[in-house]
């Protein structure tokens, strides 16, 4: 995880950002879904828009009370799901059931294959993002994970929520070379995150907004990232911000 950082850093090689503004994403509305496709998926098919690095789904989805997925089958995908709002829960082939509430977070390395449900049980729509990164190799046993993560836990600063990495304890455990951090910056505040080589993040503003490397995003617009520089996230507003670092 990052520091908060407030000092000047006019010296500073800053990473390369792309702004996707939310106008821009995919979109589809089958009633009790509305979801928006940072990249293609399903029916929204843009070329330039397959992915970034390894990440390969981004989806901004609210799901409407007593509604959801029905049991469907995935293999050799790590899927992590970031809960926005409300409440999603999660029953499997496997014989894992669990809810995952606003701020918190859950993971399902697909692998050889699993089939899965995702519900919102609740009496109020559900907002989530929902992730796709490909797996470091094929293969391999499914699992499944969740875990509460206090948002005042990240206050200020990023926290690992999910990774690949054996140096990031505490975070879900993920089969891919990437990471899932997540922080709340107060208006004024400004986080930087060093981005490595070969690497590519992409960030979202789930809430607030923001202004990275000197351009301004607003709630759900995109960024993505270059590496081989940092990444500076200055508060215009209060605001909470995901971003995925993968090779």
């Amino acid at each position: 995880m990052t520091d908060i950082f407030t000092e000047d850093r006019t010296d500073t090689r800053l990473a390369t950002v792309e702004r996707r503004p939310f106008s821009s994403l995919g979109h589809a509305d089958h009633g009790w879904l509305n979801a928006r496709h940072h990249f293609s998926f399903a029916d929204y098919h843009d070329p330039a828009r397959m992915g970034w690095g390894r990440i390969r789904v981004w989806n901004d989805d609210e799901i409407g009370p007593h509604s959801g997925f029905p049991p469907h089958p995935h293999r050799d995908m790590e899927i992590m799901t970031y809960v926005r709002t409300g409440a999603i829960t999660h029953k499997d082939s496997m014989g894992n059931e669990g809810r995952t509430a606003a701020g918190d977070v859950q993971v399902m390395s697909a692998g050889t294959g699993v089939r899965h449900a995702e519900y919102n049980l609740e009496d109020e729509t559900t907002t989530l993002f929902q992730i796709w990164v490909l797996p470091r190799s094929a293969g391999g046993a499914p699992s499944w994970g969740a875990k509460p993560f206090p948002k005042g836990d990240r206050s200020g600063r990023f926290a690992v929520l999910a990774s690949g990495y054996d140096t990031d304890g505490d975070a879900l455990r993920i089969r891919a070379d990437a990471r899932l951090l997540g922080a709340t910056v107060s208006a004024g505040e400004t986080l930087t995150y060093d981005v490595d080589e070969g690497n590519h993040a992409y960030l979202v503003p789930a809430t607030g907004r923001v202004e990275i490397n000197g351009e301004t995003f607003a709630a759900r617009d995109g960024a993505a990232i270059r590496g081989g520089g940092t990444v500076v996230v200055h508060a215009l507003e209060d605001s909470e911000i995901v971003l995925v670092d993968s090779r």
